[in-house]
């Protein structure tokens, strides 16, 4: 009669991913359907934004940079300023011409005369670039820092939780204000490395460290319980060294984490930068975002409100779409935190 125990052998990794949870979150995911149209209005503002050049160039016929006050378009068979006199008041000062809905100034023009429709879409471009460049660096940072702390412990726990604590003892937009202003000032200088105050790197950086307090700390709390889990302690008492227990047994079941956190900060990095642009302390001119184009509505707002609206729309449904999507990711990869 043959040991139907199985042998583990000290050589081999305790657990291994398996493709069943991905599989079943793909079949749940594929019947959702705000899910699904959440993932299509994604696809749709990044396609279209990073169509903006063929858009500028070839529909709209403008250069989206450069002022155009005494600019002309054909409207209905007339050549009609894109700057009109003003009819408010006293007719003084001139208004944008407001949207035609046709290939040209499709949402109207800007007080300098520029297509709106091409500046949201190339705003978009930017926007959508640093929300998911200054995510991908929250996101290592705070896997580096949340996953040393939580499965070395004792002094580096002790070392890397305090940074923390003083990271998360500043209020979030304050400090991305401070730093935005300081760094936007005077610009980064390390060495033979220059970063100008218009680079879009200042923003990404910024944006991509406030928010690592808040996702190291609830990584930081998933691998402590894992540290002390049946099969990790079962792996130490097996001699396993200790980065094949953390390569095979706490990061994939960390990864799922990571993953439901990327579309939440993406939306959340979208706000923030709107928000520091908005300020005139995130994107810099010539470049545009839509934030810069909010503001740049700003005193247009009882005359041509689509200048504002067309990027606060454009916010709007990319956050609430990446929301939906965010919740869903963490619905179908760890159904246990579900809320009821």
């Amino acid at each position: 009669m043959t040991d139907a125990t199985p042998t583990i052998h000290a050589d081999a990794p305790l657990t291994r991913p398996s493709s069943g949870p991905w599989r079943r979150a793909w079949r749940i995911l594929k019947r959702d359907r705000p899910t699904l149209l959440a993932a299509f209005v994604i696809f749709v503002i990044v396609l279209s934004s990073l169509a903006a050049p063929l858009y500028a160039s070839y529909v709209a016929g403008s250069d989206p940079f450069r002022s155009n006050l005494s600019g002309r378009i054909m409207l209905d068979g007339k050549r009609v300023k894109v700057m009109q006199a003003s009819t408010e008041g006293l007719g003084l000062g001139v208004t944008p011409i407001g949207p035609t809905w046709g290939a040209q100034y499709f949402l109207g023009a800007d007080t300098q005369g520029r297509d709106v429709a091409a500046r949201v879409l190339y705003g978009g471009r930017n926007s959508l670039f640093i929300a998911a460049s200054a995510t991908v660096i929250c996101l290592v940072l705070a896997a580096l820092i949340g996953i040393s702390a939580g499965f070395f412990g004792g002094w580096v726990d002790k070392i890397l939780s305090r940074i923390l604590d003083i990271l998360w003892a500043f209020p979030v937009y304050l400090l991305a204000i401070s730093l935005s202003i300081v760094l936007i000032s005077n610009g980064i200088v390390i060495g033979p490395i220059e970063i100008g105050s218009d680079s879009l790197l200042l923003p990404i950086f910024i944006i991509g460290i406030i928010y690592v307090p808040y996702v190291a700390r609830p990584l930081r709390g998933r691998v402590l319980s894992l540290r002390e889990s049946e099969f990790v302690l079962a792996a130490r008492g097996l001699g396993i060294p200790s980065w094949r227990i953390l390569l095979h047994d706490i990061l994939p079941n960390v990864t799922t984490m990571l993953i439901v956190f990327i579309p939440l900060m993406m939306g959340l990095n979208i706000i923030t930068e709107s928000s520091l642009s908005f300020l005139s302390i995130g994107v810099q001119a010539p470049d545009a975002s839509w934030g810069t184009i909010i503001q740049d509505g700003q005193t247009l707002l009882y005359t041509r409100p689509i200048v504002s609206l067309a990027p606060g729309i454009a916010i709007v449904l990319t956050v609430l779409s990446l929301n939906v999507l965010g919740d869903s990711l963490r619905d179908a990869l760890d159904p246990r935190t579900k809320l009821a």
